[in-house]
């Protein structure tokens, strides 16, 4: 398998994406644990807004409380040049794609973004909520569904 580029996209990147980016770090380091340090794991905002900032608190404790840190991750805002980057672009809502897909300067670029739960739920437009104002329910529920969707997309590119 070729290294693969993965970026996970959320609005401001304190909730969601950095969640999805340590949990598909994560799932890649148990399943192809000798080729984990080929793959570029990155997420990022269409916001600016926590540019700089560490994931939210709950998003963190949450994480710790699943055996994951990502304490270390910094939010930074997506930018055109990331279709340069990646080879997968995975959003974690409509307005997150409609935001992504406005800097996209060909169907190239297109073809890489994807909503985040499309391979867990194929055709149903599911989208992950954002826990920021779901209290801590909330965490679980956008934690279960990354992490189903962290293993299918594994899975589909595995094949």
């Amino acid at each position: 398998m070729r290294p693969r580029a993965i970026l996970f996209v959320c609005l401001g990147n304190i909730c969601r994406s950095p969640v999805a980016e340590g949990v598909f770090r994560q799932t890649l380091q148990s399943h192809l644990p000798e080729e984990s340090a080929q793959w570029l794991i990155d997420s990022a905002g269409t916001s600016n807004h926590h540019q700089g900032d560490h994931p939210d608190l709950r998003s963190m404790a949450h994480a710790a409380s699943q055996g994951l840190d990502i304490s270390m991750l910094k939010s930074r805002p997506f930018t055109a040049e990331d279709f340069q980057r990646f080879d997968h672009i995975l959003v974690m809502d409509d307005s997150n794609l409609s935001n992504v897909l406005s800097l996209a300067s060909s169907d190239a670029d297109r073809s890489k973004v994807s909503l985040m739960l499309e391979v867990s739920f194929p055709g149903e437009n599911r989208q992950v909520p954002d826990p920021y104002y779901g209290g801590d329910k909330g965490f679980q529920v956008a934690y279960d569904l990354l992490t189903q969707a962290s293993a299918d997309w594994l899975s589909q590119w595995q094949n």
